[in-house]
């Protein structure tokens, strides 16, 4: 791609992006941007274009030095052939000048950030000492990433592998073992004995029965940006402390929570609060309920992005300094 002028400029794909910047180095630029940057309840709105093939994604994002768009293809064919379920890239953008510096494959970008979100939420919300036992749905990048993410900030006592290809659920178990952390597939059921449940699949409806979490047990869901879609159940979402990347964003898409919401389980007031509260230190660490279930629900948004892409830049531009 050229930019102003005629200039080439620089391209990263899949295996460059992902070793250009760590689980642990993305999640540190998430928190210095939301410790720095603006209000991510201000943040633009995701724009969804429905297409024959699925839905087309754009998400941009300003921030100081730099602005970004992603372009973000959801294919729920491509399983079937063998491709990736999301595709797309990210422009980064110079901040006061808007000229292109990068272009980064877009769902590699996806794969860092989403489970880097999720790490952030997990650094705060469950509190360091004891290794946890984890329960991971699903077997796709998402929660290979995951895997990767939650093992740079908390040490697992062992894992969980639950998802629909048997076959793929072994496979991710192997990986996790092979990472040092005790792991086999298991079922729905295993979420019992959990202390963190993290939910990273294309699910349109509850995983698991939520009466069977523990009242000391925090749950991710990262799944689903689509108000009629959800990884978790009603019962377990009226009895968790939930918190957020926004409000505003969560009442939009999240259907883990809008879907109890128009049941008249729960009500708008019902989220406790959001990450940049948790970073900022503006909730107790590890909640405000510590007797109730944490629920983080994720939908992913576009400042994100230009956090970790804005990383992926500046690392690309030191280690060709050296």
């Amino acid at each position: 791609m050229n930019g102003p002028g005629g200039a080439r400029i620089p391209q990263f794909g899949a295996e460059e992006t992902a070793r250009l910047v760590t689980p642990a180095a993305a999640v540190e630029a998430l928190a210095a941007a939301l410790r720095d940057g603006p209000d991510p309840e201000g943040c633009p709105r995701r724009t969804a274009v429905p297409v024959p093939g699925g839905e087309l994604l754009l998400m941009p994002a300003a921030s100081g030095a730099y602005a970004g768009v992603k372009i973000a293809g959801v294919a729920p064919g491509n399983a079937a052939r063998g491709l990736p379920r999301i595709t797309g890239s990210y422009l980064l953008l110079d901040g006061p000048t808007l000229r292109p510096l990068a272009l980064f494959d877009g769902a590699a970008l996806t794969a860092l950030r989403t489970p880097a979100v999720s790490a952030l939420a997990v650094r705060h919300l469950v509190p360091a000492g004891r290794p946890l036992r984890l329960v991971l749905f699903g077997s796709g990048p998402q929660a290979y990433g995951h895997l990767d993410a939650l093992l740079a900030v908390r040490e697992l006592a062992g894992a969980v592998v639950v998802a629909r290809d048997p076959a793929g659920a072994r496979e991710l178990a192997a990986y996790a073992r092979s990472l040092g952390a005790p792991a086999r597939a298991g079922g729905p059921g295993d979420v019992a004995d959990a202390d963190l449940v993290v939910c990273c699949t294309t699910s349109r409806a509850p995983l698991f029965d939520g009466s069977l979490v523990g009242p000391g047990a925090t749950v991710v869901a990262v799944g689903s940006h689509e108000p009629t879609a959800r990884e978790t159940d009603t019962g377990l979402v009226r009895r968790s402390a939930v918190y957020v990347e926004s409000r505003a964003a969560a009442l939009r898409e999240a259907g883990d929570l809008l879907i109890p919401e128009a049941e008249g389980a729960i009500g708008p007031g019902h989220i406790v609060g959001t990450l940049a509260d948790l970073v900022a230190g503006r909730l107790p660490p590890g909640g405000r309920a510590p007797v109730c279930p944490q629920l983080f629900k994720s939908v992913g948004m576009a400042w994100e992005d230009l956090a970790v892409a804005a990383a992926l830049f500046q690392a690309a531009g030191a280690n060709s300094a050296t």
